[in-house]
């Protein structure tokens, strides 16, 4: 086993790390354990070689240990997972405008859902995992400062080089576009649609589970995805796969999952953030599984709002109200309140968030706040909406693929600019094997299908 872990090239992927033993550190302390009484343990199982057998054993199990710490004294927030809990620790209910909506309205918006998210994902996908300071240095090299457009191939080869920007995929940037590529963002939305075909609206956390070992291949899931697929087939249930050895538990993954949830769940964002938790309790814990309810539900609540900061109170609604997400967007809302402008609202943000820390950058709660920012100060204009939810940085295809699909669904495909959408020419690639190159206006049709099918009463 040690020279097959030494030697086999994609043994790192699947083992524990330094930076997850890193991540952990950070994420255990986000959760108010008290982390002291491990602390030299950590620093000391962080210097071996976690490739050894011996070493890898050690990090388990500190792991392990984490899970069994109690929270510190003082530890301010109510943070349950399970959906009970979730459910009684939710804001006061408020009214929300219960409605049928007509099929033509619903074929329209849900068009506009997933062009939305195309185009704003695959706007911010040039920039992924690049910085803010790289991000405006490159786009002022095009003179495209602030950003209002896709990406252009055409800058200076040194500036290239030293914003990290890679020229070498054409299909990502303006000169070379010709559908929407294959991305996580998209991926999971596909995958989201074909399990509901299968299993409809009684689909459960299990089925989230078996859907994934049948379909997903196991070096295509990242982070908490593939700590808990690694679990799964361990024979480690939800929801016991999310929390096991997975220092990714409230990182962004279950957030970028949750638009098909409520696509298909129009004007109902209680059903719409139930059918999220589904999904995120098999992969996520906490305020992870909250991002993904928060997203669901504000995308329900945009088939009968057209006002970004009810869409997102009616997000917010569905969440504990005494988490640090709700406390983080809640902050955004009363910065606006407040008269503050977008970039002294991400001055704030910065404050608490360090983009250049992995944990900060890919984070649900970081970039939950960006998009709630760019809804704020995009006003309902798509173009502004997805160029204020990249330009910041942070996990740039996630956010501006989140605040794109939010925002198409509020104005409806009708309503997109061509300049956005035209260039992906109605098609879309996927890694999942029932839509590998498929049109985005059939998608959205089957999910409409869907939605009308499954409709239940609204709440």
């Amino acid at each position: 086993m040690l020279s097959l872990r030494k030697n086999w090239a994609n043994a790192p992927w699947l083992l524990l790390s330094r930076e997850d033993l890193l991540i952990e550190l950070q994420q255990a302390t986000d959760e108010g354990r008290d982390i002291s009484v491990l602390r030299d343990e950590f620093d000391r199982v962080i210097a071996l070689d976690l490739s050894d057998d011996l070493a890898q054993r050690r990090a388990e199990l500190l792991l392990d240990r984490v899970q069994s710490l109690p929270l510190s004294d003082g530890y301010g927030y109510v943070e349950p997972s399970d959906q009970a809990g979730i459910r009684a620790e939710r804001p006061p209910s408020t009214a929300f405008p219960a409605s049928d909506v007509p099929e033509e309205v619903l074929q329209d918006k849900i068009l506009g859902g997933w062009l939305g998210r195309c185009c704003g994902c695959l706007l911010g996908k040039p920039f992924e995992g690049r910085k803010s300071r790289q991000i405006e240095k490159f786009l002022r090299s095009q003179n495209r400062w602030p950003l209002a457009r896709y990406a252009s191939l055409q800058a200076p080869a040194e500036i290239a080089a030293e914003c990290g920007m890679n020229l070498s995929n054409p299909s990502l940037y303006e000169e070379g576009i010709n559908a929407m590529v294959e991305d996580d963002d998209t991926n999971y939305t596909a995958a989201g649609l074909a399990l509901l075909r299968q299993r409809g609206a009684a689909f459960t956390p299990e089925d989230v589970a078996a859907f994934w070992l049948s379909n997903i291949p196991v070096f295509r899931v990242c982070t908490a995805e593939r700590a808990a697929y690694r679990n799964l087939v361990a024979c480690i249930p939800p929801p016991t796969s999310a929390c096991f050895r997975n220092p990714y538990r409230e990182w962004i993954g279950a957030q970028i999952r949750a638009d098909i949830y409520g696509y298909v769940n129009p004007s109902n964002p209680v059903r719409a953030a139930e059918f999220a938790w589904r999904d995120a309790s098999i992969s996520h814990v906490k305020n992870g599984i909250y991002g993904a309810m928060w997203v669901a539900a504000m995308i329900a609540a945009a088939f009968v709002l057209d006002d970004p900061e009810a869409v997102i109170r009616a997000g917010l609604s569905q969440v504990p109200q005494n988490s640090r997400l709700f406390e983080a967007i809640a902050g955004i809302l009363a910065i606006r309140h407040g008269g503050a402008t977008h970039e002294q609202a991400l001055e704030t943000l910065r404050k608490k968030w360090n983009e250049e820390q992995p944990h900060a950058w890919c984070h649900t709660i970081s970039n939950a706040s960006i998009v709630a920012a760019a809804l704020l100060w995009g006003g309902g204009d798509f173009e502004a909406t997805i160029c204020l939810a990249v330009m910041p940085g942070f996990d740039t295809d996630c956010n501006g693929a989140t605040a794109g699909s939010i925002a198409g669904v509020m104005l409806g495909a009708g309503r997109l600019p061509s300049k956005w959408t035209a260039p992906l020419r109605d098609t879309l690639y996927t890694g999942v094997a029932a839509y590998p190159k498929v049109a985005i206006s059939e998608m959205a049709r089957e999910t409409a299908a869907l939605a009308i099918a499954l409709r239940a009463p609204s709440a």
